[in-house]
């Protein structure tokens, strides 16, 4: 018996040195977050960015520290699995009344698969399931807020109520005119609610901690009257000059001055929030004490988000990971049709794939990659890894990467393992890993992302119908505006995509454009934008080959005119709308003034949604 007293002595105490080292964790992320309400008004944009950054990398250092102190004080990986199979127990046993319970457990099958051998990656030594419900999670401590605000407004004192409810985030800006901007509020959700009576339960909730990223903070809440509820969010920035310039028009302002704050719009609607939430932004940075409930608050607002990508919109990747998996393999038990090679023009460095029936791609760097492409596996992987820690402002898509995935080998067509196999050999297992006669792909690298349509598949859509066809001529239309808007966002964020090609771009269901293929990316501030040099003489003139000296950074922004141009209904549209991304002095002067410490606004939401643009627009009329 003693042995086994011992044993038992020993997982508890590692179980316990596991749950130190997440609450560390959490406690670290959570105080990082509660400091983005200072950076907001203080209007420290480049620390913002910077915490922002930094923050993503918290998750992976605490789990070194806890398997190195697991390591040092307990030899983990030498004990034996009866002892991690009790370890677990005891975890479970200190995750009651635990306010992160679900984050807890993924940090313990981090730790875990970190020690152990990955035939333990099982439901006995991981979480492979939740062990512990987060529904109805509270904090009982008397100072402790909960995790939303509840407001009882008449339609007489709406305004009153909102002026309170914005009051209450404790904000220590003063508000250019909050009275004014209340109104705007007001008249925006009267007329959302339309001239239905108010129910007995009317009322307004909101998330209790704002959501701060990059210049802004959101109120997040909702509308309930009656059996109707109705999604809002209230960005508020530091308060912008008049618009009218042009630079404003296309949703990139000057910089802000400190100091005054303004509600700068109200947005409504699940379709709205889904864009403000989207998986191509940076993430937000909001306290949280109970994150479970955010989760089950913003999902009621957003149910078509699945709850994966909400934890990750809150920072929170590693849960959106862990959850991403669990509805990947739910799908699989639950479908039956083969991954495939992806539709569209394959690419040079990456080898891609997809499940018709699951809305993501799966993404292998090749082992070997044409001559044009002078670059290496790490290379990508570091292009990959700046994505992720960059401001996304809309337009570069956010990737989950994992390694050593295991698929069914069933669920492969030959085709696409025969692909696999020729590009990237390095990357491919197949075994019966569990000894149960069941084949397994196994990928040692794989990044995952959300489907969307190839730029360039849309084009060609709209090109079958016929150029001239109203409606191929309106998809057209949107389409090249949106890309032309896409690059020049990204390079308000200080990114250069590299290649511009249209089979690098896709369209998401709300019709915005968004960047996928990372492997030439650059900042703007690394990059030696030039004009082609004026040829010396004829032979120069008509020279098929480059006669000019190109350094490695160097970029000819009218070189790109070829290349993107070749369809008469397209150069149209883009020559209208986005010539100045063909001139060098355009990628000049954004790198001057980003050089020059300027952080751009880039607004989750259309212009015209702005109660600045909306009222002088009126004043106009």
């Amino acid at each position: 018996m003693f042995p086994q007293r011992l044993d038992s002595t020993v997982a508890y105490a590692v179980a316990k040195a596991m749950m130190d080292g997440f609450n560390r964790h959490y406690q670290l992320f959570r105080t990082e977050s509660s400091r983005a309400q200072h950076r907001f008004e203080t209007a420290d944009w480049h620390g913002q960015q910077r915490a922002q950054r930094e923050r993503i990398e918290f998750y992976d250092l605490r789990v070194r520290e806890a398997s190195i102190r697991l390591e040092r004080e307990f030899k983990a990986g030498e004990q034996l699995m009866d002892v991690w199979h009790q370890v677990k127990l005891h975890y479970i046993g200190l995750l009651v009344n635990h306010h992160q319970p679900e984050l807890a457990e993924t940090f313990f099958n981090s730790v875990t698969t970190k020690i152990l051998h990955r035939s333990y990656f099982q439901n006995d030594f991981i979480f492979v399931r939740p062990a512990v419900s987060t529904e109805y999670i509270e904090n009982e401590e008397p100072t402790a807020q909960p995790t939303y605000r509840a407001y009882y407004p008449t339609r007489a004192s709406m305004h009153e109520t909102l002026v309170a409810l914005v009051n209450d985030f404790g904000l220590s800006c003063e508000f250019e005119d909050l009275a004014r901007d209340a109104g705007y509020v007001a008249d925006a959700m009267t007329g959302r609610l339309g001239d239905v009576k108010l129910r007995a339960n009317f009322q307004i909730q909101v998330l209790s901690g704002l959501f701060f990223r990059n210049k802004g903070a959101y109120v997040v809440g909702k509308l309930i009257n009656g059996f109707s509820e109705i999604a809002f969010a209230l960005p508020i920035l530091h308060s912008q000059p008049a618009p009218g310039l042009a630079a404003e028009a296309k949703g990139i302002s000057g910089q802000s001055d400190a100091g005054k704050l303004a509600i700068d719009a109200a947005l409504f609607g699940e379709d709205d929030l889904l864009i403000l939430f989207s998986f191509a932004r940076a993430y937000f940075m909001v306290d949280m004490g109970i994150p479970s409930a955010y989760v089950q608050f913003l999902r009621s607002m957003m149910p078509r988000m699945p709850r994966a990508e909400i934890y990750n919109a809150l920072g929170l990747a590693k849960q959106g990971k862990t959850l991403f998996y669990r509805d990947f393999l739910h799908h699989l038990r639950h479908s039956t049709d083969k991954f495939r090679i992806a539709p569209g023009i394959k690419g040079m460095v990456m080898l891609v794939f997809d499940l018709p029936s699951f809305p993501y791609v799966f993404k292998v760097i090749k082992d070997y990659y044409p001559p044009q492409k002078d670059t290496t596996r790490e290379q990508i992987k570091g292009k990959y890894l700046l994505v992720k820690q960059h401001d996304r402002v809309g337009r570069m898509a956010d990737t989950q990467e994992y390694t050593l995935v295991a698929f069914p080998r069933d669920r492969f067509s030959d085709e696409l393992i025969a692909e696999i196999d020729k590009f990237a050999p390095s990357q491919l297992e197949i075994s019966d890993r569990d000894g149960d006669g069941q084949m397994e792909v196994i990928l040692k690298h794989v990044y995952i992302e959300r489907r969307m349509i190839p730029l360039n598949i849309y084009l060609q859509e709209a090109f079958d119908m016929g150029v001239n066809e109203p409606a191929a001529k309106a998809q057209i239309g949107r389409a090249v505006v949106e890309y032309g808007n896409a690059i020049k966002d990204m390079v308000a964020a200080n990114i250069f995509p590299g290649d511009m090609l249209w089979k690098n771009f896709g369209i998401t269901r709300h019709g915005k454009v968004v960047f996928y293929d990372y492997d030439e990316i650059e900042y703007i501030t690394d990059c030696k934008f030039r004009k082609v040099p004026i040829a010396r003489n004829e032979e120069e003139e008509m020279s098929g080959e480059v006669w000019y000296s190109v350094g490695p950074k160097d970029v000819f922004p009218e070189t790109f005119e070829p290349f993107l141009l070749g369809n008469d209904a397209v150069r149209e549209v883009f020559m209208k709308h986005h010539a100045d991304l063909l001139d060098a002095a355009f990628w000049q002067r954004h790198q001057a003034r980003i050089q020059a410490g300027h952080v751009y606004d880039v607004f989750p939401y259309d212009q015209q949604k702005r109660f600045a643009v909306m009222h002088s627009r009126a004043h106009a009329d």
